[in-house]
């Protein structure tokens, strides 16, 4: 593990940092979810929670009612105003804006993407043997996210819209073919009381490319950004970490069963050169669900 030899200094310099105010609470805040019963965010309020409990440091998290869409609060935190912390998927440019705490708070799920579809477009009913096959559909995805210019480098043709709500839109209209969505957000989006019910899971097909969601922080809190890697890391050697994610994942985990469907793989060229790409305990993989995932593990 590349913080095995720092762990233990890094916890030390936090001790250090707040032990000189004893009654200190560190106040956390970060966006409040989209909309009224926008569940999306209780995952990774979570796992902030477990990491900063991990650390035994006193805290507070507070999630602001004035940021919600993605967008301004990155360029909130850029600013230290209204919150200090925000999960994204990372890409070169908010690493470069932003301090990372460099561990994949959902093992990668983020990069695992399934395709909504409208039930009348003949994209639901073709069946899809190749990449080049997918290719020549139009997808949609939102104008500042990653994956727009991750699908764009892989030869699609993307629709950009606004936000979510708008992507889902140019669905329900059958102005686009397919709606990329991590394996994370489908099955509550296709469940919610105002979903499209003509809007449908592609059967068998996934996309994959290798993607993070972090935590980040403003570049000036070193301290916190370090309060956060350590309780992270401390969480994922006791194995609380793995049993939060199947916690929140496990079921849908079952229900889409990955491993079995057809995944194409693509290249990301925004992920970043210190992504940690090769700690395996920070990832999930399908082909090893059925070992990893049993009956006890699910909630």
């Amino acid at each position: 593990m590349m913080f095995d030899i720092t762990l233990r200094m890094l916890l030390m310099l936090v001790i250090l940092a707040s032990s000189s105010v004893k009654a200190a609470t560190w106040v956390v805040t970060y966006p409040g979810p989209l909309f009224e019963g926008d569940k999306r965010h209780e995952y990774p309020e979570a796992v902030l929670k477990l990491a900063l409990e991990k650390t035994g440091v006193r805290f507070e998290m507070r999630a602001s009612e004035r940021l919600k869409y993605q967008a301004k609060a990155l360029r909130q935190l850029r600013e230290n105003i209204q919150v200090n912390v925000v999960w994204s998927m990372t890409d070169r440019q908010r690493e470069d804006e932003l301090l990372p705490i460099r561990i994949p708070i959902a093992k990668g799920l983020i990069g695992w993407r399934v395709l909504l579809t409208h039930q009348d477009k003949p994209f639901f009913r073709k069946k899809i043997d190749s990449l080049a096959d997918l290719q020549v559909y139009s997808a949609v995805q939102g104008l500042d996210w990653p994956d727009t210019k991750i699908l764009q480098a892989n030869g699609f043709n993307v629709l950009a819209a606004q936000n979510h709500t708008e992507s889902s839109q140019l669905i329900s209209r059958k102005q686009a073919d397919f709606y990329p969505r991590s394996v994370i957000e489908v099955l509550p989006e296709l469940n919610a009381l105002n979903a499209d019910p003509d809007v449908k899971l592609k059967n068998g097909i996934a996309l994959h490319y290798k993607a993070a969601m972090y935590f980040f922080v403003n570049k000036k809190n070193v301290t916190l950004a370090r309060v956060i890697e350590v309780g992270l890391q401390r969480a994922i050697e006791d194995g609380s970490f793995d049993a939060l994610f199947y916690e929140y994942h496990g079921n849908m985990l079952t229900t889409l069963a990955l491993e079995d469907m057809q995944h194409f793989e693509l290249e990301n060229p925004l992920l970043p050169i210190n992504t940690p790409i090769f700690e395996e305990a920070y990832w999930y993989s399908p082909l090893d669900a059925k070992k990893d995932v049993s009956p006890a593990q699910l909630p």
